[in-house]
């Protein structure tokens, strides 16, 4: 621990405050309108992307989550439509982010350039670079479909298989010579050059310094948590680790970062100066496998000992708990996970299974049964049924059935 670790923090508090931090005291508004999102993105930072939609696609989660039921147009016009609100870059991993920071991630693409990373083959065919740049000059917002000429496809990679013109396409808009001006109903990426997609005023704003925005990251990454250990910082936009200590030593001598102990935390800890520091939170949210609160499984397990991995790509015989399980938040703690899928073909919301977790209150069928007829409202499916598998399945099934 670091001499200013004066200051100690319970787990039951560290909870409280990493949840207020991430939206979960906020009311929820009974329309959810452009200012609610607005809000509500300013206290995740970022929505990570996600291609699985086995119920609803990663980035409108978080927002359901928080929000509850919402017109998911919302994020389209933020995305897509002047003035953007947000553009999607790297700055967790694929995520939505705040337009003001495309100046900050400059230096993230200045280093994607210099390396060219997984593309590094591309420098064998410079003038390809030049040629997709001139044919989205020429024919403006563009998937890889559009320019394909019928390229070459890898088979080496199961999962990748792209064609050169989508490998050139994707390197661009690492480095910033291309942003994404939103996605078809294909989900497929639409590329269009940066002053097509990001507002003038942004574009026009100044590169801050290596070091400064470093600090614009880390202080980011703080409010979004609340409190936090220097790995969480790191992970919540994925920089390196020469980048965060600096930056975290600089935001404690200016004071908007306080170092503190929580209680069985191994590492150093610290409290954003503006966290609120409830004694309550009302809580109740399914939560997405891609949402901040969990993302980081350490943390998860540090702050509400709940132990979770994805288990999307775990052979299904050798699945624990389901395909796609969401953690169920209920107050202050994780009291449940349930493996959940949209069958739109018949407008059913299935649970494949849910399990309590250890110390589970009664009320977890009754809460959980409730925010599950939220969900299948808001996804358009018109019944919940729920598949006997799991510990919490025959509770939950009488809860449904009673609703």
């Amino acid at each position: 621990m670091t001499s200013g670790s004066s200051l100690v923090l319970s787990k039951a508090q560290a909870r409280r405050i990493a949840l207020s931090a991430q939206g979960f005291r906020d009311p929820r508004h009974t329309v959810p309108t452009m200012g609610t999102f607005t809000r509500t993105l300013r206290r995740t930072g970022v929505l990570q992307v996600d291609s699985v939609n086995v119920l609803q696609r990663a980035h409108y989660m978080p927002l359901f989550s928080r929000m509850g039921s919402y017109d998911t147009g919302l994020l389209r016009r933020a995305a897509e439509q002047r003035p953007r609100r947000v553009v999607e870059y790297w700055a967790h991993v694929q995520a939505f982010m705040p337009v003001e920071l495309w100046p900050v991630m400059q230096h993230r693409m200045e280093h994607y350039r210099g390396s060219r990373g997984k593309w590094s083959m591309l420098a064998d065919n410079p003038a390809l670079e030049a040629s997709v740049l001139a044919e989205i000059r020429e024919a403006g917002p563009s998937t890889a479909r559009d320019l394909d000429d019928g390229g070459p496809r890898s088979k080496d990679n199961w999962g990748w298989n792209w064609s050169e013109t989508r490998k050139v396409l994707d390197y661009l808009y690492l480095v910033g010579d291309l942003a994404i001006a939103g996605r078809n109903q294909q989900f497929e990426v639409v590329y269009d050059l940066p002053e097509r997609v990001l507002p003038a005023a942004v574009l026009a704003m100044p590169t801050p310094s290596r070091a400064d925005a470093d600090i614009e990251l880390v202080r980011r990454a703080a409010r979004s948590h609340g409190v936090a250990s220097l790995v969480c910082l790191r992970d919540y936009y994925r920089m390196s680790a020469e980048s965060v200590r600096p930056a975290v030593d600089a935001l404690v001598e200016a004071g908007e970062l306080l170092p503190v102990r929580v209680e069985g935390w191994h590492r150093q800890a610290y409290l954003h100066a503006d966290a609120a520091r409830p004694r309550r939170i009302e809580a109740r949210a399914v939560l997405s496998p891609f949402d901040p609160v969990v993302w980081e499984r350490a943390r998860a397990e540090a702050l509400f000992d709940f132990v979770y991995r994805i288990e999307i790509y775990v052979p299904a015989h050798k699945r624990v708990h389901g395909y796609y399980v969401l953690p169920f938040l209920l107050g202050d703690r994780i009291v449940a996970r349930v493996d959940l899928k949209a069958d739109r073909k018949v407008g059913v919301l299935r649970v494949q299974g849910v399990y309590a977790e250890p110390g589970a209150p009664e009320e977890t069928a009754f809460e959980l049964a409730a925010e599950l007829r939220a969900l299948a409202t808001w996804l358009g499916l018109d019944d919940i049924a729920v598949a006997p598998r799991g510990d919490l399945a025959g509770a939950l099934a009488l809860e449904v059935a009673r609703g």
